[in-house]
């Protein structure tokens, strides 16, 4: 089976379990958005996944083989990772060096990608601001022809008109060639119109898998007078509240109950960072 398979995977540092007996896969041929708040375990999980630190217990197949210590699976994973990890070389020099090490990196498309971020070619790593830094370890992500691509927070510094174009180019090509594309994210409204399936972690353990659009369908929010709010709710699965003086705003999971409403009681939609935020403030699941 073509999908990266997270079987029962713990890791423990010292005294803290940053993962949880994790299992969930991520089948081949999606857009994932990976959603957890600081500390919640997205990292760990997605280093462990790209070989980089190895799990306390379980395993971890990809396309069917175990992946640690795995040289066949080199050249079906990469991780473009927040942290920077190359040497202070120049950025067409670290193109060379990549290719040594992916048979699968296009080179040319690189080039290509580096002028059309503007990125100079002839600077050194270190002396590109943050934004640049990110858009280079991008183009390397979007160059490489492997079958999973991972992006731990990939606009980090980017201005709006280059995170526009990311994204703008990671859909082209994925339309041009179906692979797994793994996003981790807080910035979560940007990336709802990109991803199609939702993991969220918190707290080391899986908290939910979804379609997007399954997701939204499941979710809703009700505001009005805080006492026409609380009776409405009584028998509601409510995931958390927002209130200002006498007025409230409860986000549901469930079908909206028509018969219980009144011209008081304003029914709309729920956002996937809103239904994010609460979910993983009341530790609630579907």
């Amino acid at each position: 089976m073509r999908a990266i398979e997270i079987n029962q995977v713990s890791k423990k540092y010292k005294d803290t379990l940053a993962l949880d007996h994790v299992q969930f896969k991520f089948e081949h041929g999606k857009i994932y958005g990976l959603l957890g708040r600081n500390g919640a375990g997205k990292s760990t999980l997605l280093n462990i996944i790209s070989n980089r630190i190895f799990a306390s217990e379980g395993t971890i197949l990809i396309d069917g083989q175990d992946s640690k210590d795995n040289e066949l699976v080199h050249e079906l994973i990469f991780c473009m990772s927040e942290a920077d990890l190359y040497p202070n070389l120049k950025v067409r020099e670290l193109m060379n060096w990549t290719e040594q090490f992916y048979d699968c990196f296009d080179k040319q498309k690189a080039i290509v990608l580096c002028k059309h971020f503007g990125l100079d070619q002839n600077k050194k790593i270190n002396a590109l601001s943050t934004g640049y830094k990110s858009i280079f370890k991008l183009i390397v992500a979007l160059s490489l022809q492997v079958p999973y691509v991972i992006f731990d927070e990939p606009v980090l510094g980017l201005d709006a008109n280059h995170r526009e174009m990311f994204y703008k180019l990671l859909l082209e090509d994925f339309e041009k060639s179906q692979r797994t594309i793994i996003i981790a994210t807080h910035l979560i409204e940007e990336v709802a119109g990109v991803i199609e399936d939702v993991v969220i972690i918190d707290q080391g353990k899986i908290l939910l898998q979804d379609s997007v659009e399954n997701l939204m369908s499941k979710g809703y929010s009700i505001s009005g007078l805080q006492g026409d709010v609380d009776m409405y709710c009584q028998d509601k699965n409510v995931i958390g509240f927002d209130e200002l003086g006498n007025m409230k705003i409860a986000y549901v999971l469930g079908e909206l109950d028509e018969r219980q409403l009144n011209e008081r009681l304003h029914p709309s939609s729920i956002n996937l960072q809103k239904l994010f935020v609460k979910l993983t403030e009341s530790g609630g699941t579907f």
